[in-house]
């Protein structure tokens, strides 16, 4: 049987582990494609950026503050995770859009620093 640690502190340490691995796979991101030049690197690097920009977001939404009941951890959740959405979608725009670097470098970036969750939440469980 798995002892569990439900406390502010045990989400804070989790979320800042999450936000620091995803950083460095935005570096390796935009290291990898460094090869293919400067606006690919930079694509790379944004895209895995956004993430953690998101995710940084949304941990100080929830965890900033002192627990409360669950409606109100729920709201948090919920607005933190719009707020990161938001971050991500209008920050690939500027990235491909308004920047005119390469969409798939920030594909990548930007999917590879969401993958982090997903490895860094299951090994947890």
């Amino acid at each position: 049987m798995a002892i569990v640690d439900n406390s502010l502190a045990a989400g804070r340490r989790l979320a800042m582990q999450v936000v620091l691995i995803q950083a460095a796979v935005a570096v390796g991101a935009g290291l990898a494609f460094s090869v293919q030049g400067l606006p690919s690197a930079l694509a790379a690097f944004a895209g895995g950026m956004l993430v953690v920009i998101g995710t940084g977001l949304l941990a100080l939404r929830v965890f900033a503050q002192a627990l409360a009941g669950p409606g109100a951890m729920v709201a948090r959740f919920a607005l933190g995770t719009l707020l990161k959405w938001i971050v991500v979608i209008v920050g690939f725009y500027l990235i491909v859009a308004y920047w005119k670097l390469p969409p798939l470098p920030a594909v990548v970036g930007l999917t590879a620093a969401v993958l982090v969750n997903l490895v860094v939440l299951g090994f947890k469980r």
